[in-house]
C-alpha cells in the first residue's frame, strides 16, 4: 500500500475515530460534573458550536475533492475552534472543577483537528502549493468525490458513528442544560 493510502487510512480509521471518542469521553466529564447546574446552557451550547466547527471541514473533507476553497475553510474552522475553546475553558474553569480526565480529553479534542488539518495538507501538497503561490484558478469549487475512500458505506458508517458517539449526546446535554436553564427562569419570577 501506498504512503498516501496509508495516510488516509490514518485518517478515516484512526484520528477521526479517535476524535469522537475523545469528545464522548468529554461528555462523560460534562455529565459527572453536573454541567447543567454549574457552567450551564452557555458551556453546552459552546461545545456544540465546537462540534459544528469541526464537523465542517471534515464533512467537506470527506465528500469534496480537497482543492484551496475546502483548505481554507479547513484552515478558518481550525482557528475558528481554537479561539473557542480558550473561551470555553475561559468561562467554565472559574465555575466548574476541570477533572484530570476532562482535561486529558481536551488534549486529543484541541490537538487532534491540527494533526487532521496538518496531515490534509501532506496528503494534498500540490494544493497548499497553490494556496500560498495564489494560483487559485478552478479551485473555488466544489466537487465531489465520486466514490469517497472507497465506497459510501465508509461515509455513512462514520456518520452513524460520529451521530451516536457525539451528535445524540451533546444534544441531550444540550436539553438538559436548557431543562434547568428554563426551571432556574421561572422560579426566578
Amino acid at each position: 500500500m501506498e504512503t498516501h493510502q496509508l495516510l488516509i487510512n490514518l485518517i478515516l480509521y484512526g484520528l477521526l475515530p479517535l476524535w469522537g471518542i475523545s469528545g464522548l469521553a468529554d461528555w462523560f466529564c460534562h455529565r459527572a460534573s453536573n454541567i447543567e447546574t454549574t457552567s450551564g446552557l452557555k458551556e453546552s451550547l459552546i461545545h456544540s458550536l465546537m462540534g459544528i466547527q469541526m464537523a465542517i471541514p471534515i464533512i467537506l473533507c470527506l465528500i469534496f475533492h480537497v482543492n484551496v476553497i475546502v483548505i481554507l475553510i479547513c484552515i478558518a474552522a481550525w482557528v475558528a475552534h481554537e479561539l473557542v475553546a480558550h473561551w470555553d475553558v475561559t468561562y467554565t474553569s472559574p465555575i466548574r472543577k476541570i477533572t484530570i480526565w476532562e482535561m486529558h480529553a481536551h488534549n486529543y479534542l484541541a490537538t487532534l483537528p491540527l494533526f487532521l488539518l496538518m496531515l490534509i495538507a501532506v496528503i494534498n501538497w500540490d494544493v497548499v502549493v497553490k494556496l500560498f503561490t495564489l494560483d487559485w484558478v478552478g479551485q473555488f469549487e466544489f466537487r465531489r468525490v465520486e466514490n469517497p475512500h472507497g465506497s459510501s458505506i465508509y461515509l455513512t458508517g462514520y456518520l452513524t458513528f460520529m451521530t451516536i458517539i457525539c451528535v445524540f449526546p451533546y444534544f441531550e446535554e444540550n436539553i438538559r442544560c436548557l431543562r434547568v436553564y428554563l426551571n432556574r427562569k421561572e422560579s426566578y419570577q
